[in-house]
């Protein structure tokens, strides 16, 4: 059975510490979850004041569903050696809306490219093997606005289709915002616009 294309994998909550060990090099993994780009610098910054004698803190991230983007950061490892391993990771287990880091600390031997690689895509698996993985649906917002006179026609037909009520302003006029599944959101503009009393606006 095809899953809905409203529907996306992302973790419940950050991971807890992982530790992978390779030829006394000692890397930690983490995994957040995140929804836009300005909250990995703060946790990255964390990272490193946690591990101050990390040499590396290296990372992947990827956020959005339908046109996702994404950055991968080998923090001065060899290019390609930490990030996209990471990344890689990310991928494998179809996850968005999710941050990946691996601090390194050295152990006095040099693992070379194929032994980097190996190690930051492992500790990376690791991490997401041990995180709390959710479903997620992606919701639309819709605002309504009506006078009194109407709410119960309005709360009738958000109780029949299961929509959720985001927030709402009881006066005279009442305003309401609701969360509509993506795969629904035309569908149920079309009948809310067979109400002329009722305003809405996306």
């Amino acid at each position: 059975m095809k899953k809905a294309s409203d529907i996306y994998k992302t973790i419940a909550k950050p991971s807890e510490e992982i530790l992978f060990k390779e030829k006394k090099s000692k890397f930690y993994g983490y995994a957040f979850p995140i929804k836009q780009e300005e909250e990995v610098k703060d946790i990255i910054e964390n990272l490193k004041a946690k591990h101050p004698s990390a040499n590396h803190v290296c990372y992947a991230w990827q956020i959005g569903v339908e046109s996702p983007t994404y950055r991968a950061n080998d923090d001065g490892e060899p290019n390609n050696t930490a990030g996209m391993p990471i990344y890689g990771q990310i991928q494998s287990y179809n996850l968005t809306n999710i941050l990946v880091a691996v601090a390194r600390i050295f152990g006095g031997t040099k693992l070379g490219v194929g032994g980097l690689i190996s190690a930051y895509r492992e500790t990376a698996k690791l991490t997401l093997e041990n995180s709390t993985i959710k479903e997620e649906i992606l919701q639309k917002q819709i605002t309504l606005r009506f006078s009194y006179e109407e709410m119960d026609i309005v709360m009738r037909f958000i109780k029949k289709h299961q929509l959720e009520i985001i927030s709402q302003e009881m006066h005279l006029k009442c305003e309401l915002v609701i969360s509509v599944r993506q795969t629904a959101f035309e569908k149920i503009k079309k009948l809310l616009k067979a109400y002329h009393k009722i305003e809405i606006s996306t």
